[in-house]
């Protein structure tokens, strides 16, 4: 009676350790790494022939990270700014590539790796109308005019927000700042209730409506740079996965990943649809 248990539990054993180990992608939590986790996961299913799991929608970047560390993931798209002062904290700094390799040191200590940008950062971004748009930069529009603001509650009022924006450029703001959420930003802007609105730069509304965003060209944004972080001992468990990662750096402007951003939140396509598109116009 206790041999068909036995024999069945010795079948199930047998199979799972004639698995082969799977590459595990994860991803924060909303629209943009969604995106950025299916593009790495097929990818990588392309480059290295299957063996692939997703873990999307992990959380915040802090469940992300423990996640990485601990070895539930492998690999995960993560912003130099946010890693800076959200993970290591560390002081914020302007200089992008003096962010990078303080994160490569300090991510160290973990076994993590940074590779090279993906080839955008999500920043935040001043936009205005085109039609109102003084030319290219923050300081021309300055120089131009007074601005009805519209913010998100958070920008409105965060050291490195609205009142060190204002100090740095001497923007002249018509009346106080509006705050509202962020999702509604752009329909006040549209609809004539502002005249400029700090958004963050791979806003999908970007792609669609007839706005401009103003060059920060005093640099006081810190840089955001997208990167994938992946566990140093991932290239002895997959060979291959590296070089396989390596070949997404550089390749996603800030255009395309507001597209992909319109794409998801606009018109509610498949993240995995909207992946493969861009991976096949990429020629991946």
């Amino acid at each position: 009676m206790r041999s068909i248990p036995l024999l069945a539990l010795f079948c199930c054993l047998f199979a799972g350790c004639s698995r082969e180990p799977r590459i595990r992608v994860g991803s924060k939590n909303f629209s943009e790494q969604l995106i950025l986790g299916e593009i790495v996961a097929q990818h990588l299913e392309s480059r290295l022939h299957g063996h692939v799991s997703r873990k999307l929608d992990l959380g915040g970047t802090l469940l992300a990270q423990q996640a990485l560390v601990n070895g539930g993931i492998d690999v995960y798209p993560e912003y130099t700014g946010t890693a800076l002062t959200g993970v290591l904290k560390q002081a914020p700094s302007k200089d992008p590539a003096k962010v990078l390799e303080q994160v490569r040191r300090g991510y160290a200590q973990w076994h993590l790796r940074w590779l090279d940008p993906l080839g955008f950062e999500n920043t935040f971004a001043m936009a205005v109308r085109k039609e109102d748009a003084p030319a290219a930069t923050l300081t021309e529009a300055a120089k131009s005019r007074s601005w009805r603001l519209g913010a998100g509650y958070e920008f409105a009022h965060r050291p490195d927000g609205l009142p060190g924006l204002l100090s740095t450029y001497g923007l002249k703001m018509s009346g106080s700042a509006k705050t509202m959420d962020l999702g509604l930003l752009y329909q006040a802007l549209a609809r004539r209730q502002v005249d400029m609105v700090a958004g963050n730069s791979t806003d999908g509304m970007l792609a669609v409506l007839p706005v401009k965003v103003l060059q920060d060209d005093r640099h006081y944004f810190p840089p955001y740079e997208c990167a994938l972080v992946v566990r140093e001992d991932a290239e002895e468990r997959f060979p291959g996965i590296t070089a396989a990662l390596g070949e997404l750096s550089g390749r996603i402007g800030s255009d395309a990943m507001r597209r992909m951003n319109y794409e998801l939140d606009g018109k509610h396509r498949p993240a995995r649809e909207i992946a493969r598109n861009f991976l096949k116009s990429q020629g991946l």
